[in-house]
């Protein structure tokens, strides 16, 4: 019975409605790519091209060296974990991260036709993401904390050196021993959480997850993206390129950037509005104002020509009493 009830729930009628909101309830029509989209790019140009800055300041914090913390022979004993490949490779990461929310957007456009859930989605998560990747970047560099696989990535003969201060002499690959000072915080833990955090809050509105109906299965599919984020972030931990405070921090965030820029363009999920961006609501109530300005101007059109017709109807009536008096007098 229990079963009957959950699939009855995600019926394609119910799931539908879930993802058309409220518009067709508002009656105002739908705000395409073609009729909206090119003014909604131009209003909103100076976002992209801060987007486009911070894509090169991140291209360049992973280029720059971090800072080579002090690395005493007394504390190699927490960075000798071995050496070992990524469970979750780089690549993947805006895979997941960043494509994978961007096709859940584009079928719920589909779905709706509303080119401002589209288009701050899209700008949102990609804020979320790349302001996530310089504080993650920036503070990886400023910090220089080693991984838990420093000693190999440092001594890959395993045998170690010092110098007078205590401090290593690394004759490992270069790279290696740069990557080896980039453990706080996890970048791949920062940016999962960053796009599947986004990806989160955004189902969470358009599911009504908090709607006071009782409905848990919608918490399973909000929390979905989450369990996903956590799982690449103990991946991490397991592969020994991070310690959990690494994970923890680098989490954290990313969810707390992803909240503020999901805030910028969208109600709260819990809010009867969360469903639609702030945009669209302002649209409806910009095309209600110009709706009832066209209704008062026609009616304010319409009481000249009403006061033209009662006067002619005042004369023609006039007229028929003038021909009354005439008649009776006998002028007729």
């Amino acid at each position: 019975m229990a079963w009957r009830n959950m699939m009855s729930y995600f019926s394609l009628p119910d799931f539908r409605g879930i993802f058309q909101g409220r518009v067709r309830q508002a009656g105002m029509g739908t705000h395409t790519i073609k009729s909206h989209g090119a003014k909604l790019a131009r209003d909103h140009m100076h976002d992209w091209l801060i987007l486009l800055l911070l894509v090169v300041i991140e291209v360049i914090l992973y280029v720059i060296h971090p800072f080579y913390r002090f690395v005493g022979k007394d504390m190699m004993t927490d960075l000798k974990y071995p050496l070992k490949e990524n469970t979750v490779p780089v690549w993947t990461v805006p895979l997941y991260a960043v494509l994978l929310p961007v096709a859940v957007f584009l079928l719920v456009y589909i779905r709706r036709k509303d080119v401002y859930d589209l288009h701050h989605s899209i700008l949102g998560l990609l804020f979320s993401v790349l302001i996530t990747a310089v504080i993650t970047d920036a503070i990886k560099n400023a910090v220089g904390r080693p991984r838990p696989d420093f000693f190999w990535r440092c001594f890959p003969d395993g045998k170690d050196l010092y110098d007078r201060w205590g401090n290593v002499i690394c004759h490992g690959k270069g790279s290696d021993v740069k990557e080896g000072h980039k453990s706080f915080p996890s970048g791949h833990t920062s940016w999962s959480f960053a796009g599947l955090g986004f990806l989160s809050l955004y189902l969470s509105g358009k599911l009504k997850a908090f709607d006071r109906k009782g409905h848990v299965a919608k918490l399973c599919i909000v929390f979905l993206p989450l369990l996903a984020a956590s799982l690449v972030a103990v991946s991490r931990v397991d592969d020994y390129w991070h310690h959990w405070q690494d994970v923890f921090a680098g989490g954290l965030l990313g969810l707390v950037v992803a909240t503020f820029c999901y805030a910028q363009f969208f109600p709260p999920p819990y809010t009867d509005e969360g469903w639609g961006p702030y945009a669209y609501f302002q649209a409806l109530e910009e095309s209600r104002s110009n709706t009832n300005a066209g209704q008062s101007m026609n009616a304010l059109d319409l009481q000249p020509m009403n006061a033209h017709v009662v006067s002619q109807q005042g004369r023609q009536n006039g007229d028929d009493f003038a021909s009354l008096e005439e008649l009776e007098s006998g002028r007729m």
